[in-house]
């Protein structure tokens, strides 16, 4: 693999960060982030080792959805700072070799953005035809209700114009009318728009829902896809090196097409993975691991799925089965108010009951499997949530720097903060926090780090084959990363016992594996079989160096 080769793609060797520019840092003592605190913590990110910042929604809104329920597309809300700001921002991440990702919202609007307030004053507007509108809300009848817990219906009445509009989400939310050509050209517009501003990649939200036809579940439809290829090859043709990354909340062989022929998205979600890892963890068995990858089918060489524990939606569980959803929410939900919709409405460390060897497992397992692995902010740290707090908001808190007034998020009165950060006894900003952990080389925040310099520093994660071992242990998963001539041997122990394990490594006599974390050498591998044993939640990262392998130098790390 040459230096050329791996510059190409630079997705494939990112460690993303997802933050909301409202929790990060006020900068103004006005209770809501913004983008010069943002810029003030820049150096933060980049000693974590992130290489890629994605931001959520930023522009002007009225914040029914916090923020994917979009007023103007080219304007940045007022409580986040200026275009100036913003721009500030993008140049100082920038000149630390950071990438941002920004939102594209392009499935709907809010109901307050201009065009929806001509289109519902009158049937002779000029923007009528932005939206899809009906007589009747017997129209696609084949269509789920994604929020099926505020949302009894995908039309909604307008009594001015006296019709039914079409919404997927939240009837605040209408979708957009991609027949309309005009709305297609607005949209190209908006990504060019941001790119041409220097933004290296968009995350283009609910992709698979543009279209409608009757007849037909409303999802994936063949005219989406040739939208899609349309605004890449634009982005290809005057934008190179930039990257769409598609939310399709969907089955892998559905996701696939979504990738085309390398002509459409460069990278998408994997979901069904998530909810398995969270399985495997509470069954100690690595079979939902396993089954999932065995679905996954391959993707064009220069695309890449992404890869994450938690975000700042709930947990989905649509893609699990009825008796696994139950398990799950038995699980790590007993309480009925951590749930919502068909998920989980909860932050890793909670879920993980607080234990540092479940979360340090979770996360080898986040930054060993093939795709780029999105961390979100304050899971670095084993933020908790607040399930009091509305809809998604228990997992969208202030970040918590310090155990100062407001846990340094904000010099503000705490009645005047956007949201209250936590201050239990197990997860509040006196217990939790940055400032806190960064003294101690075995913290939450310096394992994490420590785990993703080895990865960053190891292309084989972000860039090589997989080949899964199955041995008769269940309990521990392992697997072998392959690019080239770099070989390493990742182990998992997803139960709370110390586990051994015998592993076919034949393909490998002659080799030594060496331990990436600490630099120990492993005996060499002499037989068909090796033995390990590995401590409860424990894992190993072990590179399998030839005989005549040159050593190496590489400073060791402590965990």
């Amino acid at each position: 693999m040459t230096d050329e080769s791996l510059g190409k793609g630079w997705y494939k060797d990112a460690i993303i960060y997802e933050v909301h520019v409202k929790s990060f840092q006020d900068s103004n003592s006005d209770g809501w982030g913004d983008f010069i605190g943002l810029t003030g913590k820049l150096d933060y990110l980049q000693k974590l080792g992130v290489t890629a910042l994605w931001l959520l929604p930023f522009t002007d809104s009225p914040l029914k959805d916090d923020g994917y329920d979009i007023r103007d597309y080219y304007k940045v809300h007022p409580p986040y700072g200026s275009m100036e700001d913003f721009q500030g921002f993008l140049e100082e991440a920038h000149k630390r070799g950071l990438r941002v990702i920004t939102e594209l919202v392009m499935n709907h609007t809010s109901n307050t953005h201009p065009w929806f307030l001509s289109a519902s004053s009158s049937r002779s507007s000029p923007f009528r035809d932005y939206y899809v509108w009906s007589d009747t809300p017997d129209r696609y009848k084949g269509t789920r209700i994604i929020f099926s817990d505020t949302e009894k219906s995908n039309w909604t009445w307008e009594p001015k114009t006296r019709q039914y509009y079409w919404h997927r989400f939240f009837h605040h939310q209408p979708d957009l009318n991609f027949d309309n050509p005009k709305v297609q050209e607005e949209m190209l517009n908006v990504v060019k728009f941001w790119f041409s501003l220097g933004v290296d990649g968009l995350r283009c939200d609910a992709v698979p829902y543009l279209y409608e036809r009757e007849g037909t579940n409303c999802e994936n439809l063949p005219e989406t896809h040739a939208f899609i290829k349309r605004l890449r090859a634009d982005i290809d043709r005057e934008f190179p090196d930039r990257m769409l990354l598609a939310e399709a909340n969907q089955w892998p062989h559905d996701v696939l097409p979504y990738f085309g022929n390398d002509d459409e998205f460069h990278m998408a979600y994997h979901f069904p993975l998530m909810p398995r890892l969270f399985i495997a963890i509470a069954q100690g068995d690595r079979k939902p691991i396993t089954d999932i990858l065995q679905q996954t089918p391959p993707i064009p060489e220069g695309c890449q799925w992404a890869i994450f524990l938690r975000n700042h939606d709930e947990l989905t569980l649509e893609m699990v089965s009825d008796q696994e959803r139950d398990y799950l929410w038995s699980t790590y939900a007993e309480d009925p108010r951590m749930r919502l919709n068909l998920g989980i409405r909860r932050r890793l460390a909670p879920l993980m009951g607080n234990d540092r060897r479940k979360i340090d497992l979770m996360h080898s397992l986040l930054l060993t499997l093939p795709g780029t692995p999105i961390l979100y902010y304050g899971d670095e740290i084993g933020m908790g949530d607040n399930i009091h707090l509305g809809d998604r908001n228990g997992v969208r808190t202030p970040m918590q720097w310090s155990f100062d007034r407001n846990g340094g998020f904000s010099n503000a009165d705490p009645s005047d903060l956007y949201a209250p950060p936590i201050q239990n006894p197990v997860y509040g900003y006196q217990v939790v926090n940055v400032e806190t952990q960064i003294r101690y080389p075995t913290s939450p925040l310096n394992v994490l780090r420590q785990m993703i310099e080895v990865r960053q520093s190891t292309p084989v994660f972000g860039r090589g084959t997989m080949t899964v071992l199955h041995p008769k242990n269940r309990h521990v998963f392992a697997c072998l990363r392959e690019l080239g001539n770099d070989v390493v041997l990742v182990i998992n122990n997803l139960s709370d016992r110390t586990e051994s394990v015998l592993l076919d490594l034949s393909r490998f006599r002659g080799y030594r594996p060496v331990e990436l974390f600490s630099q120990t050498l492993f005996p060499v591998l002499e037989r068909a079989h090796f033995h390990f044993t590995v401590s409860p939640y424990g894992y190993f990262w072990l590179a399998l160096r030839p005989p005549d392998a040159p050593v190496r130098s590489r400073k060791k790390i402590v965990r």
